[in-house]
């Protein structure tokens, strides 16, 4: 398990970033200021820092200056709301290896994570999610129902990455909401169930199960309540 340390002064998205992160299979360690992530990063517990440049007590520049001055070379992504592209010169050059500007799609969050720590840690990935006779290739982003090719949108394709890394688990429109449209979301909105019956058109009915007072459950298939 890849072990996560989010350095970030503000709770709502602290807590975001931690649940999301948690779902997804990491491990997770939240800290609120400059010193308590120079620690933490130096205890060499974490496999990447996704490091706030507007931390208190010590900013995220100099957090990640200290870091590589003391020879840890630990994947850093700095995550904040400066989005000129100074601030991202400067972060890259002062040897963060990537860089994301809030708001942000959580899904393109955990792409960003999963891409440096493959590049750190090189291994096997899988690049094919399967559930029944459904797949979906997530280098092409092609989509496969019984071997026959589906054409997806952006955001189908992101809806569908996320259910079948759950498979069988209901999830509901929040969490859906946080992960697929990011944390700048509507609670009020049914855009969820808008891009549902998209992929339900696409796939068939009965793919996508609807719980009542739950969420959404992605399935092998032949279940009629799905409709």
């Amino acid at each position: 398990m890849n072990r996560i340390l989010v350095a970030e002064d503000e709770q709502r998205i602290a807590s975001f970033i931690d649940k999301g992160l948690r779902a997804g299979g990491f491990a997770v360690t939240v800290v609120s200021d400059g010193p308590a992530a120079f620690a933490a990063a130096m205890s060499g517990g974490h496999d990447l820092v996704l490091l706030d440049l507007g931390l208190p007590l010590l900013d995220g520049f100099a957090v990640l200056q200290r870091l590589r001055q003391a020879g840890n070379r630990t994947p850093v992504i700095i995550l904040t709301a400066r989005s000129g592209l100074n601030d991202t010169v400067a972060g890259l050059q002062g040897g963060a290896d990537d860089y994301i500007a809030k708001p942000f799609r959580f899904d393109e969050l955990v792409a960003r994570i999963r891409l440096r720590l493959r590049a750190a840690h090189p291994a096997v990935e899988v690049t094919v999610l399967r559930y029944g006779d459904l797949a979906l290739d997530v280098t092409t982003r092609r989509a496969a129902v019984g071997g026959r090719e589906v054409e997806l949108s952006t955001r189908e394709y992101h809806l569908l990455e996320t259910l079948l890394r759950h498979p069988g688990q209901v999830l509901t429109r929040e969490q859906l909401l946080s992960r697929v449209w990011g944390y700048d979301f509507d609670p009020g909105s049914n855009v969820v169930d808008v891009y549902v019956r998209y992929l339900r058109r696409k796939l068939g009915a009965e793919r996508i199960q609807t719980v009542r007072g739950a969420g959404y459950r992605l399935t092998e298939g032949g279940n009629p309540a799905g409709r």
